[in-house]
């Protein structure tokens, strides 16, 4: 008889079935897989962080008798009307277009309820969205889609959308499925065709030039309207310090966690860096120039909850801004279409094919049947309460730090979990005063 042990078969780490399938997929259709949402790929996040709190050595404040302020006010270094905003949360930027109409009116409607702003995206500004967002602030993007100087004047503030976390250095989609006759006279295109934006302006190709151009919008808007300048996670130091120096009021810093409509997923999973490498040298680069705080700091990518937004601004933003998490509020993924997701070879939790345009919950089509599933005043609703929710978990976590306002959390509140998070966010691992890279145990 054969007493030999028998070797269990493995699966391969570098050749697991997910990559296998993907190398099938690729044979197959001679096609690189298009996507949306952020990266699914784990990396350091915030959740590698901890808050120290307060006991003898730091004062708590007492639960909800005393105020913790949330206020934030974006644009204060040039625009005669700053943003004033309740709460330190903001709605990123998505595009009429990517997203149906009665998705768009519920974000405006959520953003006013919560006392703050939302975002146009690439396509231009629906009637619709304007109406319903107290405060409004208008992309300009590569595209230049549905640009007009009408509605620059009409936004409360404009985003100079130089890149995107998700895809930084490259340009968006939207496939013909989703340019319906609405889309396609916002966009100047015809209907039913693929569209892909630019992922660079075609009058400026340097900090000089976006200088010029922001000079330009702000004679346009009778520098009334704070002007961000938006870039994605590749070189936040230098990128950040370009962008003051062109003339910015806001920077907005988007992570490779932050979102998109469309894009290849080799470039969502591959390009860029995580959320938390990028917010400590975008601060350093406003300290060094001595405009931190004067120019204020916006981070999104990956912003999930309340202790997610009081890690941000531990780490020195003024505000952060959602989007992914925006639409979950809204109704997307939700497991009661369940069985409509599963149909389309997926899961509620797992969906990210918006740009198909099939999306069940009415929110990533254009579809006219599907949109009607979509109440924009209960969406609303929903997404105004995530925000207090969010908003509430901020300041329960500022005011066990001792802080009167989330703005006065700092990195000295913070200790990491993980050496990556240690040096990546700049604050202690743990249990030591080691921060790696910068100092012994």
């Amino acid at each position: 008889m054969d007493k030999t042990p028998q070797t269990l078969p493995r699966d391969s780490w570098t050749y697991s079935p997910g990559i296998n399938a993907e190398i099938r997929r690729a044979a197959d259709t001679g096609i690189y897989d298009i996507r949306g949402g952020g990266a699914k790929r784990k990396v350091p996040h915030f959740d590698d962080l901890l808050f120290l709190g307060a006991s003898i050595s730091r004062y708590p404040l007492e639960g909800y008798r005393e105020k913790c302020d949330t206020s934030v006010v974006l644009g204060t270094r040039f625009a005669k009307k700053p943003i004033e905003l309740k709460i330190p949360i903001t709605i990123a930027g998505m595009s009429f277009g990517a997203l149906s109409g009665p998705a768009k009116e519920a974000l405006g409607r959520g953003a006013t309820l919560a006392g703050t702003s939302t975002t146009t995206g690439d396509g231009g500004m629906t009637n619709e969205e304007r109406g319903h967002s107290e405060k409004l602030v208008y992309q300009y993007l590569p595209s230049r889609y549905g640009m007009n100087p009408d509605d620059l004047r009409r936004a409360d503030a404009i985003e100079i959308v130089v890149g995107q976390g998700a895809k930084p250095g490259g340009g968006g989609m939207l496939l013909g499925q989703k340019i319906t006759q609405r889309v396609a006279n916002m966009r100047n295109l015809p209907v039913g065709i693929d569209q892909r934006s630019a992922c660079r302006h075609p009058d400026w190709t340097g900090p000089d030039d976006l200088e010029i151009k922001i000079l330009e919008i702000r004679e346009i808007t009778n520098w009334e309207k704070p002007i961000y300048i938006k870039i994605g996670g590749a070189r936040p130091y230098y990128d950040t310090a370009l962008a003051v120096k062109a003339g910015a009021d806001v920077v907005v810093l988007d992570g490779m966690q932050g979102g998109t409509a469309a894009t290849q997923d080799v470039f969502i999973e591959n390009v860029g860096q995580p959320t938390l490498a990028c917010i400590r040298p975008a601060v350093k680069a406003l300290q060094d120039l001595g405009m931190h705080r004067k120019v204020q700091l916006v981070v999104s990518g990956g912003i999930r909850s309340g202790a997610d937004v009081a890690k941000a601004l531990a780490l020195g933003a003024d505000a952060v801004a959602i989007g992914t998490a925006a639409l979950i509020a809204l109704g997307e993924n939700d497991p009661k279409w369940a069985a409509e997701y599963e149909a389309l070879g997926t899961t509620a939790d797992a969906y990210d094919d918006w740009h198909e345009g099939k999306d069940p919950a009415g929110i990533t089509t254009q579809d006219p049947e599907l949109m009607k599933r979509l109440d924009p005043v209960e969406a609303a609703r929903r997404l105004r309460n995530y925000l207090a929710v969010m908003t509430l978990e901020c300041q329960t976590i500022a005011r066990a730090c001792g802080k009167s306002h989330v703005h006065n959390l700092e990195p000295e509140d913070l200790c990491a979990l993980t050496i990556e998070a240690a040096a990546m966010a700049g604050v202690p691992l743990a249990g030591t005063s080691w921060i790696p890279g910068q100092s012994g145990f």
